[in-house]
């Protein structure tokens, strides 16, 4: 992988001033605080949509899914239009109805309408997804030092204020419109103060198409980024499952699991950037990659509920900085226009958590829970082994 600048599309265009600097920094961060936050804000909702709908869990894993594809459908799109439009023009749009589609979550009252806002919460959570990260590319870049751990940090730290604001509301008998209404406002209020210096512009098309498959070294980071999104997948999904059936903690303490990673990934992310510029992004992934897989055995294997969640734990903070870096990575590869290249790789990274949970489901189904988490530590050791070849 070419450690120096791209001599094409990654390089900014001339005509464009740099995008560096604590403005454009800080706007970049409250893109990311915005995305956390509205995904906090749906998952929130999850329960009170099944009761208004009336759907089993069957059912309603099916409609779920409708927000997962149209993500992965809309993040290719997100990308063409940034090269056209500039990231400014998408995110607001994107950012707009994503803040909108809250309160339509709240009060849907079928099953098909509670799909079809899905499918479009999930395309401008996409299109949001994959631009945002352009923008953090080119502020990164532009900026000469490591950003890219502490921008994500802002968005775990987003789904962190996210579920605590609205279970909070909620807790005091507010009804659940009211309650996302304020997050989607407070996303509205977050947009205004970053639209100044998100970048009306993105990086040049060179005149190549508006999608491509990944190749060469964005194929190589593209499975690097779907295994560890994966692995988050398999966090989020399956971790209070594990937890209530291996070491049979009881359904409201199950969620201690999840807390525990996402808790140490937000503290990995935000110490990310100076973690980065002293120890490199090579170690970083390797490093982290290995305290992962120490940490998917011992919530496995550990003999105790506390040992699980100290496994659980291990698991977020060694992963907390791959993901930015494999960003960072891209957005430095020349194999590939950044065009195309950073929304190949950003799909093919979510695509992971659509395919984790459902892959573990079906392993767990024919062996057991545990073979199927062993399996997703060896996946995870695939990509430390990966971080001696990364060059950036």
């Amino acid at each position: 992988m070419n450690a120096s600048p791209p001599a094409h599309s990654s390089v900014r265009s001339s005509s464009h001033p740099l995008a560096a600097g604590r403005p454009y920094e800080n706007a970049t961060r409250m893109i990311f605080l915005l995305s956390g936050l509205a995904v906090a804000a749906w998952a929130s909702l999850v329960p009170s949509a099944k009761a208004a709908t009336g759907v089993n869990e069957a059912q309603l894993g099916l409609v779920l899914l409708c927000l997962g594809i149209g993500s992965i459908l809309a993040m290719p799109v997100g990308g063409a239009l940034a090269t056209r439009f500039g990231c400014r023009a998408v995110l607001g749009i994107s950012g707009l109805v994503l803040c909108g589609c809250l309160p339509v979550l709240a009060v849907v009252s079928s099953v098909a309408a509670l799909a079809a806002t899905l499918f479009v919460f999930g395309a401008m959570l996409g299109t949001f997804d994959c631009v945002m990260n352009i923008q953090a590319v080119i502020v990164e870049r532009d900026s000469n030092r490591p950003l890219m751990s502490g921008f994500h940090g802002f968005y775990s730290l987003g789904g962190l204020l996210g579920a605590a604001a609205t279970s909070s509301i909620m807790e005091l008998g507010v009804s659940p419109l009211p309650s996302v209404t304020m997050i989607g406002a407070l996303g509205l209020l977050l947009m205004l103060a970053s639209w100044r210096h998100m970048l009306p512009w993105s990086n040049p098309s060179e005149g190549g198409p508006a999608f491509a498959l990944p190749r060469g070294i964005v194929l190589f980071l593209g499975v690097l980024c779907f295994t560890v999104f994966l692995v988050e997948g398999s966090m989020m999904d399956w971790s209070a499952v594990f937890l209530t059936e291996r070491h049979g903690m009881s359904l409201a303490q199950a969620g201690y699991g999840f807390a525990a990673f996402s808790l140490a990934m937000t503290f990995g992310r935000l110490t990310g950037d100076r973690i980065v510029a002293r120890a490199g992004r090579q170690r970083v992934v390797m490093v982290g990659g290995t305290l992962a897989v120490l940490g998917i055995l011992l919530a496995t294997w550990g003999a105790s509920w506390p040992l699980a969640l100290v496994g659980y734990a291990l698991v977020g903070l060694g992963s907390s900085n791959i993901v930015p870096v494999l960003f960072t990575a891209v957005g430095r590869q020349t194999s590939m226009p950044q065009s195309v290249a950073l929304p190949a790789m950003t799909t093919m990274g979510y695509a992971g958590v659509l395919a984790g949970p459902a892959g573990i489901g079906f392993i767990a189904h024919h062996t057991s829970l545990g073979a199927a988490f062993v399996l997703v530590a060896a996946m995870m050791a695939g990509v430390a082994i990966s971080g001696k070849y990364l060059k950036v």
